[in-house]
This record gives structure tokens, C-alpha cells and sequence, in this order.
């Protein structure tokens, strides 16, 4: 089953609750762990790979914490998720090198990247400001519907 890993999920977390309530002040990673309940040593990993990937800015100091470095609109899900868990393939064979034991025989190799390419367009298509709870999406191919229609 594709899924998320949880830093993923909270680094999705933490960009958006800094979209919706940094307005230009910075959030510490205390502050934003205790909102949602995530372990705040984990959460400040994961806020430094996102430092690391150019998504957000750390302020120290008396009034420090994280900003994000560009408007919500211009970061996309698909960013986030990659500054945390590297490239999204959902198979191996998807990979630079895709290699395996079954690539002489195997029948799916196009078919599965293909899936791949769309869940990555789909990703790249959902930017911060955009995620909200309350637009409930059902499957993945009304995903892609409304990615196509962007």
C-alpha cells in the first residue's frame, strides 16, 4: 500500500499550520509540536530538513523559530514530501538504476511509472495553502481529475 510516512504527515503538518498562522512571525517547533500532539524532537529533525531543502527559514533568537521561505501558494505537497523521505517511487523498478531480477520478463514497468509520474503530478499540483481538511477527496483517480483541470 502507498502511504506516507509520519514525518511526511507532520512535516505536511507543520508547513500548513505555518501557512495559516506564521503571517510572517515565526513559530517554534514547540509550539507548533504541541498544536498537533507530535513529538517535538522529531518534529525539529524534520522542521531542518525542510530548512535544509530551502522550504523554510530558522530565526534564532529571543522572537526565533520558522517562517516559510516562500508564499504557501508556490510550495507544493510534492516538495515537502521529498525534502523528508527523498524521492517518491512506488515500486523499485521506478528508480535511476530499476533493476531487478523480473526486468527481462516484466510486463508492468511502463504502467507502473506511469502511476507514478501521476501520483508526482498530483503531489506537485496540491500546494500548502491548498490543504484542507474539509475538501474530502475519495479516490485517486478524482485526484487526478482535479489536478487535470488546473
Amino acid at each position: 500500500m502507498l502511504k506516507l510516512t509520519k514525518k511526511a504527515d507532520y512535516g505536511l503538518m507543520a508547513m500548513k499550520h505555518l501557512a495559516e498562522h506564521g503571517h510572517g512571525a515565526a513559530c517554534s517547533a514547540k509550539d507548533i509540536a504541541e498544536s498537533y500532539g507530535i513529538p517535538s524532537e522529531a518534529l525539529a529533525k524534520i522542521l531542518q530538513r525542510l530548512v535544509k531543502a530551502g522550504l523554510l527559514i530558522s530565526q534564532h533568537g529571543t522572537n526565533g523559530g520558522y517562517t516559510l521561505a516562500r508564499s504557501p501558494e508556490t510550495i507544493s505537497a510534492f516538495e515537502v514530501i521529498r525534502a523528508i523521505d527523498g524521492p517518491l517511487f512506488i515500486t523499485s523498478c521506478i528508480t535511476v538504476r530499476g533493476e531487478c531480477d523480473q526486468t527481462d520478463r516484466c510486463t508492468i514497468r511502463e504502467p507502473l511509472r506511469r502511476v507514478n509520474d501521476s501520483i508526482e503530478q498530483v503531489l506537485r499540483s496540491i500546494s500548502i495553502s491548498e490543504m484542507r481538511e474539509e475538501e474530502e477527496i475519495h479516490t485517486a483517480e478524482e485526484l487526478v481529475r482535479i489536478s487535470s483541470e488546473r
